[in-house]
């Protein structure tokens, strides 16, 4: 299909005014939107995305309305600022998609006021925006949906009633619009209507490889926080309902760690690997406060490493997020060589979790809300934990209760991260982190 000079001119008009008509109504959505490129593809059938471009079809563009087109550029870019483009590439590829896709539909009906404002998509139809769960899909990660779905997709190959099968039937189930018949019996997906021709779905076969992501992920990082820099400068006083509620979490969970602590923790792995060497350091920490080195043996991984984190009532919600952007930080680190478990605690322990990478370890949530007891760490270790003891123990909490002896540690390192000055452990290596 060649298109003339003079309808590629008018479609990229329509795109540009688009992107000012977002920067209006969606100033965030439309900031980011600038930094994109746009292309008109006649090999690409609806929209897609690769990080730096934003692709159409001809054939679809023509027949957007307004309000759709708006819509489908606010679908590309969130994939984007949200990495799914990176996310996903040790996943199943087509149930990742749908996952990523119910995710970012769902906080743009948010970020535009509700269902309301979706009324009257023809062309697109209702995009797909609540889980198997039935709960919205702003309220999850990606992994999260991905973890639903791969549920419904392992209780299907076990015969549960009612499950919709494998990934490429939930894909149709999900676009496509029942029958009058088939409402009730297909499962919960059949409720996710797309158009009378199939519904809207985003290529995203032009998503960037690994080999290509960080470079581009370190530049979106930037755009989003130079966004919701922006944002705040605009209205100093109120940027409540001007940035939407996913960019909110980001900004927490991007919070830089602000103490050297990791610096302990890496007393610790050099210890069990030796193999390093501080040329060259990482790059994504130059402008971090302290030196990291970079391992020459990639197979060594610093295993059974046990966060624990305070989420009595004497922690904030604030206090507990800062907690948490600590460990991302650390497990981003050291890039896949370390791993352990993560667990919170009160007055009793919740069962940590393990994890590997930071995918597993961002699907991981807090619980808890009683009193503190650090005891009852030591305690779970020792009885739950006797066949395999973490290398390392690090608690962070605000340190209001009184410390176990010594000895309750059997002899594991324990970093005591705080969030306050006021508290001295009497034992255990310390740090401190500002909230």
């Amino acid at each position: 299909m060649v298109l003339s000079e003079e309808k590629l001119k008018e479609y990229m008009k329509r795109l540009l005014l688009a992107r000012m008509r977002i920067l209006c109504n969606n100033g965030f959505y439309g900031l980011l939107l600038m930094h994109m490129i746009y292309s008109i593809d006649a090999g690409c059938p609806t929209a897609a995305t690769d990080g730096t471009r934003i692709y159409f079809g001809p054939d679809f563009l023509e027949n957007l309305s307004d309000r759709e087109l708006d819509f489908v550029l606010m679908h590309e870019i969130l994939h984007v600022v949200l990495k799914h483009c990176i996310r996903g590439a040790d996943k199943d590829n087509d149930r990742f998609n749908i996952a990523a896709d119910i995710v970012v539909n769902s906080n743009i009906i948010r970020s535009l006021g509700g269902m309301k404002s979706i009324a009257g998509f023809h062309r697109l139809g209702e995009p797909m925006h609540m889980t198997p769960k039935k709960t919205e899909g702003y309220e999850h990660t990606a992994e999260e949906v991905y973890a639903m779905l791969s549920k419904e997709a392992s209780d299907a190959d076990k015969g549960a009633p009612g499950a919709p099968g494998n990934t490429a039937n939930l894909r149709d189930s999900v676009f496509r619009r029942p029958g009058p018949k088939e409402s009730d019996v297909t499962g919960a997906h059949s409720r996710w209507p797309g158009s009378e021709g199939g519904g809207f779905a985003d290529d995203h076969s032009r998503w960037p490889g690994a080999e290509d992501s960080s470079l581009l992920e370190d530049l979106w990082v930037k755009r989003f926080e130079d966004a919701c820099e922006a944002i705040t400068i605009r209205n100093p006083g109120n940027t409540r309902g001007m940035l939407p509620l996913f960019a909110e979490r980001m900004l927490q969970e991007l919070k830089k760690p602000q103490t050297d602590w990791r610096m302990i923790l890496n007393e610790f792995i050099q210890e069990e690997v030796t193999d390093y060497s501080f040329n060259p350091p990482d790059r994504r920490f130059d402008d971090s406060p302290f030196f990291l080195p970079d391992f020459n043996d990639k197979e060594s991984v610093m295993k059974n490493i046990l966060f624990m984190i305070d989420t009595s009532g004497s922690m904030s919600d604030e206090m507990v997020t800062a907690a948490f952007s600590e460990v991302k930080g650390a497990i981003d680190q050291y890039d896949g060589k370390l791993q352990g478990w993560l667990g919170f605690f009160d007055a009793a322990v919740i069962e940590p979790t393990p994890f590997s990478n930071i995918e597993e370890f961002e699907i991981i949530r807090p619980a808890g809300g009683g009193g503190t007891d650090f005891g009852i760490i030591f305690k779970y270790v020792e009885e739950y934990m006797s066949d395999e003891l973490p290398a390392s123990i690090i608690i962070l909490t605000d340190g209001i209760a009184p410390f176990p002896p010594a000895a309750a540690s059997m002899g594991i390192p324990v970093i005591w991260l705080l969030n306050n000055t006021e508290v001295n452990p009497p034992w255990g290596k310390v740090a401190r982190i500002t909230v």
